[in-house]
């Protein structure tokens, strides 16, 4: 049986035997029981100058495939987000390019795609309340005329430009207004952007999620969803249970999606208290992590489709560690475990990012990594991640 070699964080060298390729099969049919999209990463061209501050050089073949994969296991596609390097790397022209060719992908694959909406194009660090209105505006209708659905991401701008709750509640309320059809909004903690601090009017996650849900009960009608990103799943399920019955709370918890996605449904799965008499009783998803384990995570929702809990709970909760390795502090960086991943799994044909992000992470954070994935049947092709991961090792003076 082929070993895995790993490094600890002392230098130490341990094996472990490399686990089988995993036996799940893609869908014959649509997902039924929840609402799932990946957040997709970008690859580079390997030859490109992927080095910080120069502009992204997107192999698209490579990049535009990733996404036909996720098709294929019948999830979304979430792009041009936080995963895709949105303020770590990939610059205006990219985005604008990423979103047309991924809403293109999407037709020619009967995919749904949600494309990030921002402000990031702007080159000035702060803006009025009105320019961050027209910069939002500005990239929605690209987004539309492209056919993408919008996500409305959380803005630097706004969170500088902002001084009290009704700043977020007219900005809001104007974008909204522009929309052409329904929005989902994000919530993105500072755990994944710290500049953010304070967003919605205060840094009381409490406080901040009455003026969330009142910008939600004043446009109803434009708002499909909202996914927060905390990660903390006792939030979620306190803004989920107060949602309007039309509005879908995405998950972007990526330390305890099993348990919010699961819900009622799988009441066996560690999650928070919920209100029985609430009408959201689980969460959809909108996950960086599920890019990682898009098979997993399609295998998990069909055991849900099919009513088996404990084989979703089988599936799914061991992926939940190897998450939280790849999202560990600081989880900005958790774009480079994904991209390893993809690059492990055959994806990529090398590890390399955009701006350089591939050496944000340590050889035994990564190692790490390999660890869980191959434990949690996260890696697709279990030779190739051997053969990659063993090579990389013996590049930087580790024995194999």
């Amino acid at each position: 049986m082929t070993e895995l070699t790993l490094l600890g964080a002392d230098g130490a060298v341990t094996r472990t035997p490399l686990q089988e390729a995993p036996a799940f099969a893609k869908p014959t049919a649509p997902l039924r029981s929840r609402v799932a999209y990946a957040a997709a990463h970008v690859v580079p061209v390997t030859s490109a100058d992927n080095t910080p501050g120069q502009p992204a050089q997107v192999d698209w073949d490579a990049t535009l495939g990733f996404r036909r994969a996720v098709y294929s296991w019948g999830l979304g596609v979430a792009d041009a987000m936080d995963t895709a390097q949105r303020n770590m790397g990939l610059d205006a022209a990219a985005t604008r390019e990423l979103i047309s060719r991924s809403a293109e992908v999407a037709r020619e694959e009967g995919g749904s795609v949600v494309v990030g909406v921002n402000t990031d194009h702007l080159e000035a660090e702060r803006v009025s309340l009105d320019e961050v209105v027209d910069a939002y505006k500005e990239q929605l209708h690209f987004t539309e005329e492209q056919g993408a659905g919008p996500v409305l991401m959380a803005s630097r701008h706004l969170a500088r430009a902002a001084e009290t709750a009704e700043d977020y509640r007219r900005v809001y309320r104007e974008v909204l207004g522009a929309a052409s059809g329904p929005v989902v909004l994000h919530w993105l903690g500072t755990a994944f952007d710290p500049t953010l601090e304070g967003y919605f009017g205060s840094t009381d996650w409490r406080a901040a999620s009455e003026v969330l849900l009142e910008v939600i009960g004043e446009n109803t009608d434009k708002v499909a969803g909202v996914k927060m990103s905390l990660l903390d799943a006792a939030s979620e399920v306190s803004v989920r249970e107060r949602l309007p019955e039309s509005v879908r709370m995405f998950t972007g918890d990526d330390f305890n999606y099993v348990g919010l996605i699961g819900g009622a449904d799988v009441p066996q799965a560690r999650q928070p208290e919920r209100d029985a008499a609430s009408r959201r009783q689980h969460s959809d998803a909108l996950l960086g992590a599920f890019a990682a384990i898009t098979p997993v995570a399609s295998a998990a929702i069909q055991a849900l489709d099919a009513g088996d809990a404990d084989r979703y709970l089988e599936i799914l909760e061991p992926t939940e560690e190897l998450s939280r390795q790849v999202f560990a502090a600081p989880t900005f960086y958790y774009k480079t475990g994904v991209a390893f991943l993809s690059w492990l799994n055959g994806h990529q044909a090398a590890f390399q990012m955009v701006g350089g992000l591939h050496s944000a992470r340590s050889l035994p954070h990564l190692s790490r990594i390999v660890e869980l994935a191959n434990a949690s049947r996260a890696l697709e092709q279990p030779e190739l991640a051997a053969d990659r991961w063993h090579a990389m090792l013996r590049l930087n003076g580790v024995t194999a």
